[in-house]
């Protein structure tokens, strides 16, 4: 699959705190996009972000060991050398749980109460999927001291966040928003195939225009993008990078104290607060 990255990473003295997120596939031979957000003086920026982990990897110039290339642990090692120090909140869009996940949380059945009737319930988990992908995930941070937080207030650890809820909030959209290349069709179904393709493009340039607000730097380090050319591939690569720069901006949320869990004290999904993010509303593709 074809990966994509920023094109230059950035280096500024007096980071204050820094934010891993992380877009994790369900399962293991899928890509899993990375963003890592620091704090400055003047605000939070877009250090580096994949569309994979061992291309995230690639951008600290580190070396993993063997059977570990590629892994979150590597990640979190490419993170911090980026940084020069630990990072403090890794934010994952991946059911994660202190006990066995075998069905629905209390988590997912929270967000879907909350958000399902504005097109962003939560998918089901099951001990299948992502079953040992999760379980594995989640050892392997806690290992390095981030042990999963389902309240607040969080300082550092790891957190569970879900992009579709996040997006409504910090766009203060009525609905989710429709920028899923893989769902095109279903967003226009009487539109042209290169029409379809135009109106993706444009959500995920008007997403990261608004990501730009919680972190700057975002909308000038996406990858360029050929709508008509581009294959399949491709758009799920941006599309995995995206999210993982939303996922960042809700664990700077989280951090900021701007964010709320929404499940109980085995599993919790992250959400930006209404009306507390520093985004304003984005403009929604006509006919959705």
């Amino acid at each position: 699959m074809p990966e994509l990255c920023l094109k230059k990473v950035w280096w500024w003295e007096d980071d204050l705190r820094a934010v891993l997120g992380i877009d994790a596939a369900w399962t293991a031979a899928q890509p899993s996009g990375v963003a890592l957000a620091v704090e400055e003086r003047g605000g939070w920026r877009l250090r580096a972000a994949a569309s994979s982990y061992s291309t995230f990897c690639a951008l600290a110039e580190t070396t993993a060991g063997p059977g570990l290339a590629g892994g979150p642990s590597d990640a979190l090692e490419a993170a911090n050398t980026l940084v020069g120090s630990p990072v403090d909140l890794v934010a994952v869009d991946m059911p994660l749980s202190r006990s066995p996940i075998v069905a629905r949380r209390a988590s997912d059945d929270a967000v879907s109460r909350a958000y399902g009737h504005r097109w962003a319930g939560t998918h089901t988990p099951s001990a299948i999927r992502p079953g040992p992908v999760s379980d594995k995930l989640r050892a392997s941070f806690e290992l390095k001291g981030y042990e999963l937080r389902t309240s607040g207030p969080v300082v550092s650890g790891l957190v569970e966040v879900y992009p579709h809820p996040a997006l409504i909030e910090f766009a203060s959209a009525e609905r989710r928003l429709p920028y899923k290349f893989g769902n095109r069709r279903s967003y226009w179904p009487d539109e042209t195939p290169k029409v379809r393709a135009l109106n993706i493009q444009r959500q995920m340039s008007a997403i990261a225009a608004l990501m730009e607000n919680e972190l700057s730097g975002v909308a000038a380090a996406m990858p360029e993008l050929d709508f008509e050319r581009a294959s399949g591939r491709e758009w799920k690569a941006y599309e995995d990078m995206l999210d993982a720069v939303v996922c960042a901006a809700v664990g700077i949320c989280v951090l900021e104290g701007r964010a709320v869990p929404f499940g109980d004290d085995q599993s919790a999904i992250w959400i930006p607060k209404p009306g507390s993010a520093k985004t304003g509303v984005v403009r929604t593709i006509a006919g959705v």
